[in-house]
């Protein structure tokens, strides 16, 4: 398939500042990206990943304990602050936008070199109310924090490593003990932090963290991926570039170094526990021979998705440590992985270019979609979506489920896709002796639909032939370098490139809908024209079929 570069849109081509779908088009809200001072030999060596942290306001049980230090709220209006303030005296200013609504914020202090230098009874501080949303994202050796409710551009934190680059990270709304940012190195190094705690601080060094495999001890292959286990009280997994994935307890100081027995055979599965309780991780999982590229967790914590470098998804049953599931990419690895959010569905995207679709009903691959130019390097379901006219059954329960997903690929640009698995039209299949077409599932049917695989079988790729295929519903290019990721929030699609630039599309507002005979075209028209030539973009054509768990035949 295609090379990370091989079809690089030239970048003389201006980006338009909106695209548009049935509903209506979105618009380039803001943008966000690191300080322009960031040295650019540093890029390339890191992919620029993002996390969307949502803070909840802090409970009021925790009385005096809040730290003194100035809110992230004060430290990043500080520099609009010096235009009010000026010299000493009382000034008022408002800010809009931002976390937490709009704040008015009153006071004598100087804002300069000394702010935030020491006093608890800091006026803005008083005003933090400690809840919001945050982009959280990494470029070169530094992580950055920005506002998502703000529009300024540049980062209201950045927190350097000195001795590694921070690769992969992600949060947890639900921590109960403060700790809730989880950050993996390329040393292998891992830590757990607060982000209000980070916020609230106004160095540039991690505060209060918990280290996890300190200089690569136990594993100095690096971080691939990192995850927390939903309603795992505390407990996270770290997949690393060797095919290694071990699982961690935060609330363990881990004073005893774990021992593991030697991998046997680097091609099977093994779970190995630490011999002691005290141990941190207490178990190691060896997947694969190679990178684990990305993983992600049902919705419910009871499966994990992986996929690798070599080009196989795996499902496996988390507590009961067994494979359950998989199969393998039609071309080259496999580079992301998502969940539906009834855990129906998994979307993985790699090198072959394409997006496909796997069924937990019947483990297997039930769709699969063309429409980048490269590999595909982000997947995301949008969780916030209603089909128009429905019912609002958009939560992938009931027979007419209907499903909105994103991808991201590393020819710049952003695909938007419908999914009713009761409309997918399975293609014909013809009989050896030139006899009359019949559909799948029937006499004649293809043996990728005659039965479900047994329990921990991986599986070859289906012949295309014998698996529907979608088209996107919009192709939009929206940025200039290749893409690596993508998040849906309730009033936007948030995109990020290799070098750490973000984008915020805000959804279409109300009233705002595409016009077939605008000056585009309408929404069809702009995702035909960035398509490649040749390549279809209706359903596939054929008699009506649905494509239901009634049609497949069980063990």
């Amino acid at each position: 398939m295609a090379s990370p570069s091989s079809s690089m849109n030239p970048p003389s081509i201006p980006l338009k500042t909106y695209f548009k779908t049935p509903e209506g088009r979105y618009k380039l809200q803001y943008e966000k990206t690191h300080p322009a001072g960031l040295l650019h030999y540093s890029h390339g060596k890191s992919v620029s990943q993002l996390t969307i942290a949502y803070l909840k306001e802090k409970s009021t049980s925790q009385g005096p304990s809040a730290p003194s230090t100035p809110s992230s709220s004060s430290v990043v209006k500080s520099a609009a602050a010096r235009l009010f303030v000026g010299v000493n005296g009382s000034k008022t200013f408002s800010y809009g936008g931002a976390n937490g609504g709009s704040k008015v914020v009153s006071g004598t202090n100087k804002f300069g070199g000394t702010f935030g230098a020491g006093s608890s009874s800091s006026p803005a501080a008083a005003n933090y109310d400690g809840k919001g949303a945050y982009l959280i994202f990494n470029a070169g050796d530094t992580l950055f924090i920005s506002d998502l409710n703000s529009s300024d551009k540049d980062p209201i934190k950045a927190i350097h490593f000195s001795s590694s680059n921070p690769l992969c990270h992600t949060f947890d709304s639900e921590a109960k003990d403060g700790h809730d940012l989880l950050i993996g190195l390329q040393s292998g190094d891992i830590y757990t932090v607060s982000l209000r705690q980070q916020l609230q601080d106004l160095g540039k060094k991690l505060v209060g963290a918990q280290h996890y495999n300190k200089d690569g001890t136990i594993n100095n292959s690096r971080c691939t991926c990192v995850a927390w286990v939903p309603d795992g009280d505390g407990i996270f997994v770290v997949a690393h570039a060797d095919g290694n994935l071990y699982v961690y307890e935060k609330n363990k100081d881990g004073t005893v170094e774990p021992s593991f027995p030697a991998v046997k055979d680097p091609a099977q599965f093994t779970v190995a526990h630490a011999r002691s309780s005290r141990s941190n991780p207490t178990i190691r999982w060896h997947i694969c021979q190679g990178s684990i590229n990305s993983m992600s967790f049902s919705v419910d914590g009871t499966y994990l998705a992986t996929v690798g470098r070599d080009g196989y998804l795996r499902v496996f049953d988390y507590s009961k440590e067994r494979l359950f599931c998989g199969g393998k990419s039609y071309y080259g690895a496999l580079l992301c992985c998502t969940w539906s959010p009834d855990g129906k569905y998994i979307l993985i995207g790699g090198e072959d270019d394409l997006v496909q679709v796997w069924s937990m009903d019947v483990r297997k691959i039930v769709a699969w979609g063309e429409g980048h130019n490269s590999w595909v390097s982000g997947v995301a379901f949008d969780s916030f979506w209603s089909a128009p006219n429905s019912d609002g059954n958009s939560d992938g329960i009931g027979e007419n489920a209907m499903y909105r997903f994103g991808s991201v690929g590393q020819d710049t640009r952003l695909l938007l896709w419908d999914l009713e698995m009761d409309e997918i039209v399975v293609p014909q299949r013809y009989t050896p002796h030139g006899g009359s077409p019949t559909l799948s599932g029937g006499g004649h049917s293809s043996a990728h639909w005659d039965s479900t695989p047994s329990i921990g079988t991986l599986q070859p790729p289906p012949s295309m032939r014998d698996v529907p295929k979608l088209a996107p519903l919009s192709a939009h290019r929206v940025h200039v370098e290749p893409l690596s990721g993508l998040v849906f929030t309730k009033e936007s699609v948030v995109t990020i490139c290799r070098e750490g630039h973000i984008k915020i599309w805000a959804r279409p507002g109300d009233g705002d809908t595409s016009e077939p005979n605008s000056d585009t075209g309408g929404f069809v028209t702009a995702a035909l024209k960035d398509r490649p030539v040749g390549a279809p973009f209706m359903k596939v054509n054929g008699p009506s079929f649905k494509l239901t768990a009634s049609n497949f035949i069980r063990n």
